[in-house]
């Protein structure tokens, strides 16, 4: 018997995710769900990559950590209702758009997705 559809699409989900991915040069974001206000919030944060790929912090040229980083804080903050909302906010209309790079657009894309999930059903959001 086959494996059930969700089986394979999670193990393709995290195959695919052990990529090599490109850093936007443009920044990162960071998606919360602010269950109080029923809000999505999207954080920009800055960042330079170096030669190696590595997202840096601009101003000390240090390697921005995935965990236990200190606190930085956001050049831009934009808040919606829906994912949609959200993700016309970071790329359409009058730019410049903070959001470079047509894979980390389809990333933000399938997040927004996420959060948008999560606070509806008034579930937590963990950002991949």
């Amino acid at each position: 018997m086959d494996a059930p559809l969700n089986a394979i699409t999670s193990r393709l989900d995290d195959e695919l995710s052990r990529r090599f991915i490109a850093l936007d040069p443009s920044g990162y974001v960071l998606i919360k769900v602010d269950a109080e206000a029923q809000l999505l919030v999207a954080e920009l944060y800055s960042n330079t990559i170096d030669e190696r790929g590595l997202a840096t912090d601009p101003e000390s040229g240090e390697v921005l950590a995935c965990r236990n980083a200190g606190p930085r804080s956001p050049v831009l903050v934009f808040r919606g209702r829906t994912a949609k909302e959200l993700g016309i906010q970071l790329t359409e209309g009058e730019g410049p758009h903070p959001i470079s790079r047509l894979d980390h657009a389809l990333y933000l894309g399938r997040e927004l997705q996420k959060a948008e999930r999560c606070l509806i059903e008034g579930l937590p959001y963990c950002q991949d």
